[in-house]
């Protein structure tokens, strides 16, 4: 499995060979001639024994058809922005050539799993109680998210996404936020104590 992110992609230029792969499945002179005639004559008895003619060309497209069935690809694109449709212009392989897994949104039960596993951090929350609030007022901030970007494109015509890297990054903006808050806490608490102990 070869995965590639969007944030991988350095250079715009990487995507003609992926186009390339997906498309006709290899790149055009990818392999020297001495890398070629190696591959061909390692797979030379395999091709025969599923009944390949014995030649140079019928050869690599066996070899061409191995790499299709067995090489899989996952793309991960981010529809936020110009970039996914100017690619998908520049190169049509990337839309035509693949199954596209459109990733809506997240139910409110995986959202407060999410909330639980980023509050497990904080070890000192009172009890069980608060934690599940504080990972239901998470999931729920998260859900107004979505509501309020379906208004948006009612009135605004364009589209603003809540994807899952700005969920986990507002349940990290939110752990932060509770641990200033519980050291702010506990140094006032520190303070009206050696007051009352003076």
């Amino acid at each position: 499995m070869f995965i590639l992110t969007d944030s991988q992609i350095v250079k715009d230029e990487f995507l003609v060979y992926i186009n390339d792969i997906l498309s006709a499945g290899y790149i055009p002179e990818l392999f020297a001639k001495d890398e070629l005639d190696g591959i061909i004559g390692k797979l030379r008895p395999e091709a025969k024994s599923n009944g390949v003619e014995d030649a140079p060309g019928p050869i690599f497209n066996f070899f061409i058809d191995k790499v299709r069935r067995n090489l899989h690809m996952c793309l991960c694109f981010s529809p936020v922005g110009d970039t996914f449709r100017v690619r998908a212009r520049m190169f049509p392989g990337l839309i035509n050539c693949t199954s596209i897994d459109w990733f809506h949104e997240w139910p409110e039960d995986a959202l407060i799993g999410v909330a639980n596993k980023f509050l497990e951090e904080i070890v000192t929350l009172p009890d069980e109680e608060m934690r599940q609030r504080i990972a239901e007022h998470m999931s729920f901030v998260h859900l107004s998210i979505h509501e309020a970007n379906r208004e948006f494109r009612l009135q605004q015509r364009r589209n603003n996404y809540a994807t899952p890297t700005s969920s986990s990054n507002s349940s990290s903006s939110t752990n932060h936020c509770l641990v200033r808050r519980q050291r702010a806490f506990r140094t006032k608490l520190s303070v009206s104590q050696t007051v009352l102990i003076l």
